[in-house]
């Protein structure tokens, strides 16, 4: 069996995003690198979104936006995003530039092939795919398995589930400077349910159906909420130029704790997703430098995570969602309809102090987060 130090197994946004800061590092020229996956990333598959002050990726940026809108039925806010700028990347954009700038170094290396089986053997792992099976020194897993949170009830399980149409309308109507961050302003059936726009042009725009839920639903009643948002918004004539689905798990689930000495989980599978949004580009980005900077000094992947304080707060959050699925819309609203865009987006970023936590809380319904808070110390 061929032998590496570090195998990825999945070569999704967490591998890639970490074998990159390992080439940016220039400190692991010495070691042999290999990335298993069954997908080739030659499609667009999927966009990231993420609001930033920095030039994050900014040659594969393919739209942004310096204003938001927020609504629910009661109100509609128009959010000034300043510092940040809401951004947006292709998936295929990302993955044709870091495969570009990874697969230039002759110690890394991409197989096209499924991953079955991967384990901790003493002092080394053994990977299996369908057809060979390698050895290495450490392995980086970020393919996810659902079954490990479904099967405790300790911490909540969420889906960020979505399906979205890419749409040109015959008659302009979208601001191209504006996209809607979220419109609760639709039937909530029971669920946190909202519209999430994101505008191109003045005839071209995302147009997406996003549920937070523990349910999925048919995908004939996602199409259809959206068919009725383009109506209410006064497109009768349009085309579907391309269509997205999604979904994300939403936990506090402590997966480091399955991490062992030679194994690392990343990604959804290691819960580098906020929790408490979905988002996953950003922390993906953030926790990639730092595993590769923990390498530098260590390799016992069982010391690599710590918990703080913004898990707790995520925690809290799905508590309250889990219990009290239809009034995600009141708590988005107490956020948004008052509270500082700026300020909301830090926190949300885990880069606040304890006093701008408290600022950003304290909009919450109280009493539901109390009452989250009882359950989980009492």
């Amino acid at each position: 069996m061929q032998h590496y130090h570090y195998i990825f197994t999945g070569t999704g946004l967490s591998s890639m995003m970490t074998v990159y800061e390992m080439v940016v590092s220039g400190n692991f020229k010495d070691k042999s690198i290999l990335l298993i996956d069954q997908n080739a990333k030659k499609t667009n598959d999927r966009t990231w979104c993420f609001w930033n002050q920095k030039n994050t990726f900014e040659n594969i940026i393919s739209k942004s936006w310096n204003m938001a809108l927020y609504a629910d039925s009661d109100a509609e806010r128009v959010l000034d995003l300043s510092p940040y700028q809401y951004k947006m990347i292709k998936g295929l954009d990302f993955y044709t530039l870091i495969l570009e700038t990874i697969l230039k170094e002759s110690n890394i290396h991409f197989i096209q092939q499924k991953v079955i089986d991967f384990e901790e053997l003493g002092n080394h792992c053994v990977v299996k795919t369908e057809t060979q099976s390698f050895t290495c020194n450490q392995v980086f897993n970020s393919i996810f398995n659902p079954e490990i949170v479904k099967n405790q009830s300790k911490y909540p399980l969420l889906q960020q589930h979505f399906i979205g149409w890419f749409v040109k309308s015959k008659t302009t109507v979208f601001n191209p400077n504006q996209a809607t961050f979220m419109d609760f302003s639709i039937e909530q059936k029971g669920n946190t349910r909202f519209m999430y726009v994101l505008p191109f042009s003045e005839t071209e725009a995302l147009v997406e159906y996003t549920l937070f839920s523990k349910e999925l639903l048919e995908t004939a009643e996602y199409e259809m909420a959206i068919q009725n948002y383009l109506q209410k918004l006064g497109i009768t004539e349009y085309e579907i130029v391309e269509k997205e689905y999604g979904n994300i798990p939403m936990t506090s689930y402590p997966f480091w704790k399955h991490n062992s000495k030679n194994i690392i989980n990343i990604g959804s599978a290691g819960g580098w997703t906020k929790a408490s949004t979905g988002y996953t580009f950003k922390n993906t980005i953030k926790k990639s430098k730092a595993l590769v900077e923990f390498l530098s000094t260590e390799n016992d992947f069982r010391k690599f995570h710590k918990k703080d304080k913004f898990w707790f707060y995520d925690l809290l959050f799905l508590d309250v969602l889990n219990r009290n699925n239809a009034l995600g819309s009141n708590v988005f609203s107490a956020l948004f309809q008052k509270g500082n865009p700026t300020l909301i987006f830090k926190f949300l970023d885990e880069e606040t102090t304890f006093t701008e936590d408290l600022q950003v809380i304290w909009k919450c319904p109280k009493w539901l987060f109390m009452k989250a808070l009882f359950r989980r110390i009492f």
